[in-house]
């Protein structure tokens, strides 16, 4: 860690869990840290006006502040920052904005000590999260709130902050003796600089972005087992249909379900006598083509802003000037994941199409009405409940959808901040936007299991829906059937009796499949590496 660009992938990976990597700072940063620093000391000495350094914050950044007293400013600072409300976010997020602030405060542009950047690297390495809670950024001036709480328990200036470790939950100042540091008096600028940028709400759009690439993947896998039980026609993702319209994303997933489609074994379809499938099967690439392009560019969005210097003033150090800027607003991080909540929406109300024309019987081609397994007995209703189910979450996830950033304008403390990025409050939408995209992918797993199985039983006399499936579809079926603890039988569908299985426990079951480090991220490896390697740069 020394200032470099870092990836999302290498954020995620390392902080996924507590102690989940090893964290240490590059050999220059002490030294590129200290000239920075030094810069300040002297402007400090020589009673120069620098905003946040010798002068108040904000739309108090008139009121001057004595070369004596600026110290004590910046440990103020910890003190009326300390004011958020809401629940505890997720600690991966408090995690992942710590390896970004340490990071790109290890440019030395910001103004603060390497001691600061050392301890939040050691707080990585000893699985301490600080506990963060949702509400108290307006992404204008940074993330100010949340990440003064970061600063505030690395520091130990002041105490009001709990910290996680382990299975503990403990005051800020006896975590920090825990982890093996004392209270650190603040210097000039020092608390300005870890609090005033974008960093969590990049952390937590990185955390985003990271899921979203493994549910968009598992989506596309899911709507081709969907469209194999649908017997639908393969000619919409012919080649040359789309080098006629070649937008990059229509192509690759074109790409994508000629592979999945074709790659399944000799058996023949069914003879149909419909000329053209509906538009939810014909107009897949065409529909989920601008969703790929889409995260492509959010992910290079979040990518630049995570690795980018976001505080005020920053300071050059071959120059020694002190630039009072705007980088601190998180604009691009705040449009991003509005952009991302959209496309998950887009997403979820293709699948919630492909359900119902699953379970209808004017469209399926054959298939029970709601899927029912068994038909034998009248009052087997299928998958009539997990439908509705479904239709709970699709209006939150196309409602989660609506734009926030150019919604809600705030004026915050005098004006000052009159406009903004909502960055950190889109971000966090997103989040919730991807923690109920997974539940929907989870009934869209047991829709299109069920749907694979009944159709293989009219095809080949058995329920095996394994049959209908190619190479990674087959190893996608297995990896469903594996996260539900359910093995496949050729002598009854995945649910036969409405009683046989409790669904509410296989959705539970089905949460960890879709993320990106769940089962289904190895069986959908090549479809993974095929989207790397078609936008690489």
């Amino acid at each position: 860690m020394d200032g470099g660009p870092l990836s999302i992938d290498e954020v995620c990976e390392s902080t996924a869990s507590p102690r989940s990597a090893d964290f240490a700072a590059g050999p220059d940063v002490p030294a590129r840290m200290a000239r920075s620093a030094d810069l300040v000391s002297d402007a400090v000495r020589e009673n120069r006006c620098i905003y946040g350094v010798t002068t108040g914050f904000g739309g108090m950044a008139n009121a001057s502040v004595d070369p004596d007293q600026a110290a004590a400013s910046q440990n103020n600072l910890m003190s009326f920052l300390a004011a958020s409300a809401g629940p505890p976010i997720a600690d991966r997020h408090v995690r992942a904005a710590m390896l970004l602030r340490a990071n790109v405060l290890s440019r030395g542009a910001s103004g603060i000590r390497f001691e600061v950047v050392d301890r939040l690297l050691a707080f990585l390495r000893a699985g301490a999260s600080p506990v963060v809670r949702e509400y108290g950024s307006i992404g204008a001036s940074g993330d100010l709130v949340p990440l003064s709480t970061i600063a505030r328990a690395v520091t130990g200036q002041n105490d009001n902050v709990r910290v996680r470790i382990g299975d503990r939950e403990l005051p800020g100042r006896q975590a920090l003796q825990a982890i093996g540091f004392e209270p650190l008096e603040l210097l000039p600028k020092e608390g300005l600089a870890i609090v005033n940028g974008t960093s969590f709400s990049s952390a937590i759009a990185a955390n985003v972005v990271d899921e979203c690439r493994t549910q968009l993947i598992v989506t596309i896998a899911v709507q081709a087992m969907m469209l194999q039980a649908l017997l639908a026609q393969h000619d919409p993702f012919d080649s040359f249909v789309h080098e006629t319209k070649p937008h990059p994303g229509q192509v690759w997933v074109a790409g994508v379900m000629r592979e999945l489609l074709t790659d399944h074994s000799e058996h023949p379809q069914a003879d149909l006598d419909h000329v053209q499938d509906r538009y939810s099967i014909r107009c897949l690439p065409q529909y989920t083509g601008p969703a790929v392009e889409a995260l492509v560019r959010i992910e290079s969005v979040i990518a630049t802003e995570m690795n980018s210097v976001s505080d005020n003033p920053i300071i050059d150090s071959e120059t020694g000037r002190f630039h009072q800027s705007g980088n601190f607003l998180g604009q691009y991080v705040g449009i991003a994941m509005d952009d991302l909540r959209q496309q998950i929406g887009l997403l979820a109300k293709h699948l919630d199409v492909q359900i119902a024309t699953l379970v209808s019987p004017e469209f399926n081609h054959g298939l029970p009405a709601s899927l029912q397994g068994n038909s034998e007995v009248p009052y087997n209703m299928g998958l009539k409940g997990l439908q509705i189910t479904g239709n709970s979450i699709m209006p939150l996830l196309t409602w989660s959808g609506r734009s926030i950033v150019d919604q809600y304008p705030t004026h915050a403390e005098q004006f000052n901040q009159n406009i903004n990025g909502l960055s950190w409050s889109s971000a966090n939408l997103a989040w919730k936007s991807v923690l109920l995209y997974r539940d929907y992918l989870s009934l869209s797993m047991l829709f299109a299991v069920q749907a694979l199985d009944l159709r293989a039983a009219q095809m080949f006399g058995h329920y095996d829906g394994r049959e209908l499936l190619g190479g990674t579809l087959k190893n996608c079926y297995n990896a469903i059937c594996r996260s539900m603890a359910v093995e496949p039988d050729r002598e009854r569908p995945l649910l036969r009796d409405d009683g046989d299985l409790w669904l509410e426990e296989k959705l539970q079951m089905l949460e960890a499949c879709s993320t990106s480090r769940g089962s289904l991220t190895e069986a959908l490896r090549p479809v993974s590496k095929s989207l790397r390697s078609s936008f690489a740069g």
